[in-house]
C-alpha cells in the first residue's frame, strides 16, 4: 500500500528536477527587496515629509494668525499653549487642539519672529 504512494513521490520529485533548471532562488529575494524599496519611495517617504512639514506649521503658529482648521474652521489665534490654541471665529471663542490646524492662511504682522 505504502509503495504505489512512494512511486508516486518519488515520480514528482524526479519530474520536478527534471532537464530544465529553473531561476536561482536568491532572484525571488532580489524581487521581494525591489518591492519594499519601492514602497518606501512611493508611500512611506511621502508621509514622513507631509508630517515634517505639519510639524513645523504647528511650531510656527502664534497669536494673530489667521488659521484654517481641517474641519473648515476659519479663525484668528488668540492664544497658544502648548497643546491647544484659543481661536476667535466670527463672535465665538474656540478652544481646539493644534493638530486640528490645517494651514496659516494669515500671518500676523508681527516682527516678533526669530
Amino acid at each position: 500500500m505504502r509503495e504505489p504512494f512512494m512511486e508516486t513521490i518519488l515520480a514528482m520529485a524526479s519530474s520536478s528536477q527534471g532537464g530544465q533548471g529553473g531561476p536561482p532562488g536568491w532572484t525571488s529575494l532580489v524581487y521581494l527587496g525591489l518591492m519594499v524599496v519601492m514602497l518606501y519611495f512611493v508611500m512611506i517617504r511621502p508621509q514622513q515629509k507631509r508630517q515634517r512639514q505639519q510639524n513645523e506649521l504647528l511650531k510656527a503658529v502664534r497669536a494673530g494668525d489667521k488659521i484654517t482648521t481641517s474641519s473648515g474652521i476659519v479663525g484668528v489665534v488668540i492664544t497658544v499653549k502648548e497643546k491647544t490654541v484659543s481661536i476667535r471665529s466670527a463672535d465665538s471663542k474656540l478652544e481646539i487642539t493644534k493638530t486640528a490646524i490645517a494651514e496659516i492662511t494669515e500671518r500676523s504682522g508681527d516682527a516678533s519672529e526669530s
